[in-house]
């Protein structure tokens, strides 16, 4: 996996827990995801790269089914609740 794919796919991870709503304390998870992807970015810069633009993007044009499944592989790097990740596989579930 390259560098971009990877940032993309956390960027995507994170707007997939974005849309939890039903997850009362997805902030906190919010802030450890996007702490995650600061750092990754830090550690990993790609020189000539609109993140900013990337993560618009994915934001606007990538589905929901894919974002939510983007957040299963994120969850598991950031150690979040069991309960969370069993959320998102019954909302990927109820997309199908």
């Amino acid at each position: 996996m390259t560098k971009e794919d990877e940032f993309k796919l956390l960027v995507g991870g994170y707007f997939g827990v974005q849309e939890m709503d039903e997850y009362k304390l997805k902030e906190y998870i919010l802030k450890d995801l996007e702490e995650y992807i600061k750092n990754f970015v830090a550690l990993n810069p790609i020189s000539g790269y609109d993140y900013v633009g990337v993560a618009e993007e994915i934001k606007d044009k990538v589905s929901l089914k894919i974002k939510l499944q983007d957040s299963l592989l994120c969850l598991r790097r950031v150690n979040a609740p069991l309960e969370l990740i069993f959320m998102v596989k019954a909302r990927i579930e109820e997309l199908k």
